[in-house]
């Protein structure tokens, strides 16, 4: 029979899968139920946006739920409707505000491992194996304008994703590198506070969002992936400061993928321990770790393949055993969604890390200087029209290109720090990103013309309206209105003061919360995307399509 004239019932009753969960639960037809039907759309609000009660408001109205386990910043919603199911007018602006970073699309399991991370305002936080970005942007919403993410991405195919939903969101933390997570250097020497690995996996529990997990998945596959999922939490341990948390998380089900990793870790390393979950994971429900399991070939049959690598069998030693019931097996049908795998490590305060002898230093005129298109910090004369243009006077400003970027003081100390490479056999002094790659730094904030700002971006507008004290004028809301419908009036007849200005320019409502970007010619023009009016539209009670705006 061709695939595609069997229901999924039939393929995933038939399946691999099914068989290799009936050898890790004596109740794998319980899990079957609740792993077949399609998982209704999750979204997260993002924070950092001040419209956020707006959006929470605009969700309930839907009849979107709130997901009562989520703890952490903002808030995370259950949709009436699978992935693509939205109509109308609810589709557009459901697309309008993730494009615009309001909202992200996430499934809702997939939020645990940064809340288990639970980052702190100011953490230096390494996101390992970041792509699409969304776990990225979830820490970058606990570390509000303080601390930086550091978002790792190997693939060159999926580093373009990661890049894309880190700008859409808008935070001002994250900092995206392009390194094989394994051999991520050590920047700074002093290590991160917390790091996440979001390991790859086979995703054997994400069959209710990718149904073809049921006709694909083996066994050997987990094996596969083994030895890679141990080097890069082996990896993020050394990157780690003594007393820095780690995170281990996968969408799998197969203990190959999951215990036997955070066992052979305990195994190697006895600095490291497993921490049980705090408070912010009280509501979720979750199972112990596994302390056993058996070894299956492609069948889905047990095998006693003596072949098989050491750390893939389950634990001899009885205090592993006991770490591992510390680590979050979150079952599809106990939380009636999607699967995961959560272990939460600790590095001790006293851990004795092996001491280096560096073989080579590198004089700072003899280092190779960074690549043109790195982002570097803004000379003093940049500073001084910024200043003076703007009365703009942040100081962890960055110049990449006709760019100037906008992070955080963690930024500038990474950039500061001394680092090594070549497991920290060479020693290379700071002010530079060298040996990290850096693809991406902060939010997208000014557009320069030459060595003068030709405008604020769009993006960084609601964010900087209120801190500068030049290149913004007060206007009625009925302006707004009009420029919002179409209306593309001589800036004249909005004010003589307008009237005296060319480029770029902001305008904020005098009696509202709302500031736009305009660009002051002949006439005045809005200089933000249909997505962003057409929120602004719908927060004003206007047409939210006009003029046949195609959808």
């Amino acid at each position: 029979m061709k695939l595609d004239e069997r229901s999924w019932e039939t393929i995933a009753s038939e399946s691999i899968l099914f068989k290799a969960v009936g050898n890790w639960r004596t109740d794998s037809q319980k899990w079957l139920e609740q792993s077949i039907d399609r998982l209704n759309e999750t979204v997260r609000v993002n924070p950092l946006r001040d419209d956020i009660e707006w959006v929470e408001n605009w969700l309930e109205s839907i009849g979107a739920s709130k997901i009562e386990w989520f703890s952490g910043v903002g808030s995370a919603w259950t949709l009436p409707f699978s992935r693509g199911k939205a109509e109308g007018e609810v589709k557009t602006i459901l697309s309008a505000l993730h494009e615009t970073g309001r909202l992200t699309r996430q499934e809702a399991v997939s939020m645990i491992p940064s809340m288990a991370l639970n980052p702190k305002p100011g953490d230096l936080v390494l996101d390992m194996c970041a792509s699409p970005g969304s776990k990225t942007t979830q820490i970058a919403e606990h570390l509000g304008d303080r601390g930086i993410v550091m978002a790792n991405e190997i693939a060159n195919s999926r580093i373009n994703t990661l890049v894309a939903n880190v700008k859409r969101h808008g935070s001002i933390t994250p900092i995206i590198v392009h390194h094989d997570g394994r051999h991520i250097p050590k920047v700074p020497v002093t290590g991160f506070d917390k790091i996440l690995v979001d390991a790859p996996c086979t995703g054997s529990a994400t069959t209710r969002k990718n149904p073809d997990v049921w006709d694909k998945w083996l066994p050997s596959g987990g094996k596969i992936l083994h030895q890679l999922q141990l080097e890069l939490l082996m990896k993020a341990i050394s990157l780690t400061k003594p007393g820095g948390k780690i995170v281990y998380s996968t969408c799998s089900l197969d203990p190959i993928e999951n215990e036997a990793v955070i066992s052979e870790i305990l195994r190697l390393d006895s600095g490291i321990s497993l921490i049980p979950a705090d408070g912010k994971l009280d509501n979720i429900p979750f199972r112990e770790g596994m302390t056993s399991w058996p070894q299956l070939d492609d069948s889905g049959q047990i095998s006693e393949n003596n072949q098989t690598m050491s750390s893939m069998l389950p634990p001899t030693e009885d205090y592993i055993k006991e770490e591992l019931k510390k680590c979050l097996r979150i079952w599809n049908d106990d939380i009636k969604a999607g699967g995961f795998f959560v272990a939460i490590l600790e590095k001790e305060q006293n851990y004795s890390e092996n001491k280096v002898d560096y073989d080579k230093f590198i004089e700072p005129e003899k280092i190779k200087p960074d690549e043109i298109n790195f982002p570097q910090p803004i000379k003093s004369e940049t500073q001084e029209m910024i200043s003076k243009t703007l009365g703009w006077e942040e100081t962890n400003l960055w110049k990449r290109g006709k760019s100037i970027l906008w992070s955080t003081n963690e930024a500038k100390e990474i950039w500061e720090s001394d680092r090594s490479k070549r497991s920290g056999r060479t020693f290379i002094p700071g002010k530079r990103w060298r040996p990290l790659r850096v693809i991406h730094l902060g939010m997208i904030s000014l557009k320069l013309q030459g060595e003068e700002i030709e405008r604020v971006v769009a993006k960084a507008v609601p964010k900087i309206a209120h801190r500068i004290k030049y290149g913004k004028s007060t206007v009625n809301s009925e302006v707004i209105d009009n420029l919002l419908t179409g209306n593309e009036p001589p800036a004249y007849e909005i004010s003589l003061e307008l009237n005296e200005i060319r480029g770029g320019h902001i305008l904020l409502e005098r009696d509202g919360d709302c500031s736009v970007p305009v660009w002051i010619g002949g006439r005045v023009s809005l200089m933000i995307t249909e997505q962003e009016k057409r929120i602004l539209r719908a927060k004003r009670g206007l047409p939210i399509i006009i003029n046949n705006e195609e959808e």
